[in-house]
Parts: C-alpha cells; structure tokens; sequence
C-alpha cells in the first residue's frame, strides 16, 4: 500500500482514482476543482479530499493528475497552490493529462529542480476504459520512477509501457491520436457506403471484421454509427483538442500529416452541427443524407 494524491475527478480520473483505492489498496487523497465532486467521490469511494493541489498531495508517495489541457496541469503543479510546492523530495508525479510534449519536459525540468520526479503518461481507452481499469498508459520519463510508480499504475491499466525519456509518453499518444483519426474517417466512409449501397451493414461487418479491415472502432462502433447514436467514448472536443497538439508537433518537427488535418477539418464541421460532445464516431453524420 501506498499514499497517493489524485488530482482531477473527470469522467477519467473519477474511476482511476477509485481504482487505487477499491482495487490497489492505498491510501488515497483527492482534489478536485469542483469541491462537490471531490465530496461526491469521497462518499463513493472512501479516502480524504483537499482544497488544494499542495494540500492533497503532503506526505504522499505517488501523485497523479488527468486534467484537460497544458494550462490546467500547469494549474496543478506549478505556484504556491501547486503540487510541486507540497510534495516530499523523491515524491514521483505522474500525469495522465494528453498535453503537449513541450509541457511534459518543462515540468519534467522544474520537478527535478525541486528534487521530484516527473512522468508524462497519458492514457488510451476512454471512460470506458478507465471505468473497467483496463487503460492503456504511455509513460515518457526516467526509468527508476516509471519502475516504482509501474505497479501502482496497474490498478487501472491493462497495459503501460515505458515509451523513452521526458516527453516521450506525450508522442506515443500522438501517434495514437493519428492512427485513430484515419481509422474512424475509414469505418464511416465505409459503412456511409454500405447504408447508401442497400446492403446489410450487420452480415458486410460481419464478414470483413474477420480480414484485414478488423479493427477496434469497427468491432465496437460499427453499430451505433450505423444508428446514428453517438453517447459513446471520447468527446468531439477532446478529439480536436489532441489533433491540435499533434498538428503543432507535427510542424515542429517536419511530419506531414495531410490525412490528420484534413479529419480534424471534418471533425469542426461536426462540431458546427451541435456534435461537441458526441464521441468521435459522429464523423459518419457529416456524410450521412439530411432527413
């Protein structure tokens, strides 16, 4: 058993914080920005709340944070509130926020300062994911806290990977981001065309799932893209939040990602038709005939 801090109880920090506590067996203490939902995990799950980052995180061993975006993790480590201004020297922070490369290696940087550690591992899997602690976890970082903090993580993932140094973590979850993207444009193209065709979506993904076309999205959203319910998964916002980091990376480094940029153009006009929350299935409603 360890003493952790979470910071952030979003719709992915909310059950992976409760994974540590009902699965891993720690001790675990909370913060969150909305004190109501800090309130409401504590009466779920047990364990303490705090009012701050460096409040929640004194004495502990491990910290992780999820949070939306370079600015909010910034908000939670950084500044006489932060966590790095409450936590024990050799504390490791681990974060879970999909941010940019240059963030993970700037707090990578002031941690060591401080004497801390600093991981950047962002997560794939979505709510559901984090909900059944079956996340994918990308870690960017030294190898001694990776090594420490691994078996910890492992309360809500079903596969971490030590990825190669600062930053590291953060790229990975680019090239997830990437291969995602012209995955779904693909599966709603596809079955876009097998609706208009008049063939039965059910027996065509039944027949191509077994070949070369399987994938995960088509096993798993096929269905619902084909009835035009997308309640599911990782939101339209968030999607274009990520394809924007990979675009600035992308230029920074020389990639060119034409497929990328233009499915983060179709993802805009989804959001133009209402779809920000929708999950990122919703590309095939762009295509799909008006009613």
């Amino acid at each position: 058993m360890a003493r952790v801090a979470f910071l952030g109880l979003g719709v992915m920090g909310y059950p992976m914080a409760g994974h540590l506590l009902k699965r891993g067996g720690h001790d675990v203490t909370v913060y969150n920005r909305t004190e109501a939902k800090a309130e409401a995990w504590c009466a779920e799950f047990g364990g303490q709340m705090r009012l701050t980052p460096r409040e929640a995180v004194e004495g502990v061993d491990f910290v992780f944070a999820c949070v939306g975006n370079d600015d909010d993790l910034r908000s939670v480590t950084t500044g006489a509130d932060g966590a790095f201004a409450g936590m024990k020297p050799g504390a490791i922070f681990a974060d879970h926020t999909t941010a940019s490369a240059v963030v993970a290696r700037e707090l990578h940087a002031a941690a060591s300062a401080r004497g801390l550690h600093f991981l950047d591992a962002p997560v794939s899997g979505g709510q559901a994911g984090a909900v059944n602690g079956v996340l994918t976890v990308m870690v960017g970082g030294d190898a001694e806290p990776y090594a420490a903090a691994e078996p910890v993580i492992r309360s809500y993932a079903r596969m971490i990977g030590h990825m190669g140094p600062s930053g590291a973590g953060q790229l990975t979850k680019m090239v997830n981001q990437i291969a995602i993207a012209g995955l779904v444009q693909g599966l709603s193209e596809a079955v876009h065309f097998a609706m208009q065709a008049d063939l039965e979506v059910e027996q065509v993904i039944g027949v191509i799932s077994k070949g070369a076309a399987q994938s995960w999205q088509m096993e798993n959203r096929w269905k619902t893209m084909s009835e035009g319910k997308f309640d599911y998964g990782f939101a339209v916002d968030w999607m274009r939040k990520d394809l924007g980091i990979v675009l600035d990376q992308a230029k920074e480094i020389g990639a060119k990602l034409p497929v990328t940029a233009l499915v983060d153009q179709f993802y805009a006009d989804v959001q133009a038709m209402g779809g920000r929350r929708w999950d990122t299935s919703s590309l095939i409603a762009r295509l799909q005939p008006k009613s």
